[in-house]
């Protein structure tokens, strides 16, 4: 059999996790060159989500590199790619693969290959663009990292004259509440929306429900400050997860039921409270895992969401004209961090005192 011939290489540091608890450490390693088909990225920023968060502690074995929400410019890109050049600026979503029916159909985020592009940590082949020792593709991207080497799916090009280290959250958790509200479901004006859990994805729903007219829009959280936050961004009601009788409390805001739900914590009993209040055709979006879903008696549906249903080609750039118009205002969620303070950043979002945390490559973004 042919050898299959050597790659050139780009020289890259990286935020490597080598085991399962432990912290990240920078490091220098070496990543393959684009294949066909692919397009190295030279990364300004990277969010840091909850996801991430979630695989430092417990779910992935190193070594690895992790990252989901990037930004940065082209530096190269392989053959059979069309419509991106080197020194394109670009946000990094999340990766499918553009070739099974649900993408065909226009929903990436059910593509049939989703898991395996996502949480493989590898290209959809099995092969490892970053060596030996470590893997990376997390989401298709990896970007915590100088640079990441991705696909012409995870890339929605922008402006660049915009600031990269204020797009890179777009890629994940804000896509993912805004779309839910907006994508998932549907919501219209003079509906009411419950939100329980108001960090990133939360917070982006609220606004995405507040731009569309929703009413009341009723924000539960621990967090005192998340509340008060929320209130500033669009919701008309917060409401304490403390003590007793929050069923209770919320309905004397919503009535009889809520039109929509959103439960983005993951806690049983809020799940539990969400289908207790959701009104008679309302719709109840899961956004930590699709547990439990389906339909309840008087046709109200319980279903899980992916990454907002977006598309990310059209939904960031979306984002990105209602934040300049000043009616999707994410900037004030944000947080910035030296790539070098990326354990800062986990703790200081772990502890609340950070909602959406974004490291900074240090790097002439160009």
């Amino acid at each position: 059999m042919p050898r299959r011939k050597s790659m050139p290489t780009q020289s890259i540091t990286a935020a490597v996790l080598r085991a399962p608890g432990r912290e990240p450490v920078l490091e220098p390693l070496t990543l393959e060159g684009p294949r066909p088909g692919e397009v190295l990225v030279r990364i300004a920023a990277s969010g840091v989500c909850h996801t991430d968060i979630g695989f430092l502690d417990s779910g992935a074995s190193g070594p690895v590199i992790l990252g989901h929400e990037g930004a940065g410019v082209v530096e190269e890109v392989g053959a059979d790619v069309s419509g991106l050049a080197p020194g394109d600026h670009v946000v990094l979503s999340f990766a499918s693969c553009g070739a099974c029916a649900e993408c065909l159909a226009e929903r990436p985020a059910h593509c049939e290959n989703f898991w395996e592009l996502n949480f493989g940590f590898s290209r959809l082949d099995g092969t490892n663009a970053y060596g030996p020792d470590v893997r990376g593709h997390f989401f298709g991207q990896s970007s915590f990292a100088s640079h990441s080497l991705t696909t012409p799916r995870n890339l929605v090009k922008v402006d660049p004259i915009l600031p990269l280290e204020l797009l890179a959250p777009l890629g994940c958790g804000l896509q993912t509440g805004a779309g839910t509200v907006v994508n998932s479901l549907a919501v219209k004006a003079g509906q009411s929306v419950l939100v329980l859990g108001t960090g990133t994805v939360g917070l982006a729903a609220v606004m995405a429900a507040s731009y569309l007219g929703a009413e009341p829009i009723i924000a539960v959280d621990l967090h005192p400050r998340r509340l008060d936050l929320a209130l500033e961004l669009g919701a008309t009601h917060a409401v304490g997860n403390r003590g007793e009788g929050l069923g209770r409390r919320i309905r004397d805001i919503a009535g009889k039921g809520v039109d929509h739900v959103l439960e983005i914590t993951g806690d049983p009993e809020l799940n539990r409270l969400g289908r207790e209040l959701l009104a008679p055709g309302g719709g109840m979006a899961l956004l930590t895992g699709d547990s439990g879903p389906g339909e309840l008696p008087g046709g109200r549906r319980i279903f899980g969401v992916i990454q907002g249903d977006a598309v990310p080609q059209r939904f960031i750039p979306w984002l990105i004209e209602l934040n300049l118009t000043g009616n999707f205002p994410y900037h004030r969620l944000l947080r910035h961090y030296p790539f070098k303070d990326i354990n800062r950043a986990v703790a200081d979002s772990k502890r609340g005192a950070a909602v959406k945390p974004v490291l900074r490559m240090d790097m002439d973004e160009g």
